[in-house]
């Protein structure tokens, strides 16, 4: 079993790494919908690929979903002007419910669109292969370095609010690169899950930025792993049931500490 779910296992570590880093940035912003924004963005992406004739784990498909999030990021940039007249979240929102109906719009016509519609959101963590490890790791990777480089800069960011539009244009693209390939890998559901939950988890415990990320690092790849078996052996959704036992474990989690307090 463990040679059959070790590219899974693998993907889900790289995909709780990145995304409970990302998580803290969106927490302190204040921002929680974003990644679902972003991530449907992308999603549009794959389905305009889709009609175009590329298969949705294709190279073409990719490079559209990057193109769409690219688009999606800049517009995210941008909230920050309009914050003063237009609420965040609801300008978010529109975003994120304009690109799903353009993704269903996108598809409805196509052959076995409600296959590909079910992928985007569930994903694909049972059946990776290697190679699209691969190359996940290297884009999560050079997305790192560059957030650890200028890790001040964009923490001073997210947390203070200080910084140019620049760099918030930075921090949007970046989060657009790596919304992109998650998307790919794990589909929207799971990397909303991964983006929030252990990042919310963190919170109840610590906050300074190292013990958070450690807290949300072993949080999401103890209940990821758990997730993973038990859909292979009851022969269930990976991702969907990977997004139930993050969510029912932050709730156990939530009461625990509520009763503790009381």
């Amino acid at each position: 079993m463990i040679e059959i779910l070790s590219a899974s296992m693998i993907a889900c570590v790289l995909l709780v790494g990145i995304h409970a880093y990302f998580g803290i940035h969106v927490l302190s912003r204040g921002i929680i919908f974003i990644d679902l924004a972003l991530a449907q963005t992308a999603a549009l992406g794959v389905a305009v690929s889709y009609m175009w004739g590329y298969e949705p784990q294709s190279t073409g498909s990719y490079l559209f979903a990057l193109t769409f999030s690219i688009l999606g990021s800049t517009v995210m940039t941008f909230t920050r002007v309009v914050r003063r007249r237009v609420n965040v979240e609801a300008l978010i929102g529109i975003v994120y419910i304009l690109a799903t109906a353009l993704t269903i719009l996108a598809i409805d016509r196509a052959p076995h669109g409600s296959e590909t519609m079910k992928a985007l959101f569930n994903g694909n963590l049972l059946w990776l292969t290697w190679p699209e490890i691969a190359k996940t790791a290297v884009i999560y990777a050079l997305v790192g370095v560059f957030h650890f480089i200028f890790r001040e800069r964009l923490l001073n960011l997210s947390i203070e609010g200080k910084g140019g539009l620049l760099w918030e244009f930075l921090f949007f693209l970046s989060f657009g690169v790596v919304i992109t390939s998650s998307v790919h890998v794990g589909g929207i559901l799971i990397v909303f899950s991964y983006l929030i939950i252990p990042a919310l988890v963190s919170a109840l415990f610590a906050k300074g930025i190292g013990q958070r990320l450690l807290i949300s690092w072993v949080f999401g790849i103890i209940v990821s792993l758990a997730g993973l078996i038990l859909s292979y052996r009851l022969d269930l959704p990976t991702g969907a049931l990977i997004v139930a036992l993050l969510s029912i474990s932050f709730f156990a989690v939530l009461a625990v500490t509520y009763r503790r307090e009381s």
